[in-house]
């Protein structure tokens, strides 16, 4: 059987940024040739818990979360217990090169200049694994734009971003969707004195490869499962 494609996004309070989701699980999907479904951990409807209670199986569910943290290891658990469906959840999007493809296109399309010292600004999170991704990230994105990135956080564990940002620095926001802690990475960027600010990472095609690549490799589990 095809299996369906689930994403789960963390969802915002702002239209724009939730549509980024939509427009990556559209892209993926046909390039999957499955049926997919779009839902949030919150904040927009429809929810994990509504979509997993409801989907037929097979089915994968991709996060498309940037980061582990309470939400990968908790709750989207949690919620495929309760459904007691036949739903493989994948791991987090990052780190993965093909996101600091997408961040340096980013850079690139903001103005920054090769060469120039960038700063990574996540969302943050407390959880020990988060932090470990968000440094694993932040070597990924030096390698592949070729110049020193230093890593700075919006909340959790971690240096804010006037402790981070010189001046002249760029700085790439390590977002997926624009909401309320973009807002807040472009401000603080600028008032710490950036010249550069990045766009979020957004329906990269980078990003809808791995998005393709996570399906992918959750398919024969759950094909093995429905058997």
């Amino acid at each position: 059987m095809t299996p369906r494609l689930v994403t789960v996004a963390h969802g915002t309070r702002t239209p724009a940024g939730n549509e980024v989701a939509r427009a990556l699980t559209a892209a993926a999907a046909e390039r999957l040739g499955w049926p997919a479904t779009t839902s949030y951990v919150e904040l927009c409807a429809p929810l994990f818990a509504e979509v997993a209670a409801a989907t037929p199986t097979p089915a994968v569910a991709v996060p498309l979360l940037l980061s582990t943290g309470y939400h990968l290891r908790q709750d989207l658990p949690a919620v495929l217990a309760a459904a007691d469906r036949a739903i493989r959840l994948g791991r987090a999007l990052g780190p993965d090169r093909l996101l600091a493809a997408a961040q340096v296109d980013r850079l690139r399309a903001a103005g920054a200049t090769p060469g120039r010292p960038v700063v990574l600004v996540a969302a943050g999170s407390t959880d020990p694994a988060a932090v470990a991704d968000l440094d694993a990230a932040t070597h990924l994105l030096a390698h592949a734009w070729g110049a020193p990135v230093r890593l700075a956080t919006l909340s959790g564990n971690g240096p804010r971003l006037p402790e981070v940002v010189r001046p002249g620095d760029a700085v790439s926001p390590y977002l997926l969707a624009t909401g309320h802690f973009h807002r807040k990475a472009r401000h603080d960027a600028l008032a710490a004195g950036a010249s550069v600010v990045a766009d979020v990472i957004g329906p990269h095609p980078r990003v809808v490869d791995l998005v393709v690549e996570r399906a992918l490799a959750l398919a024969p589990a759950v094909a093995a499962a429905s058997a």
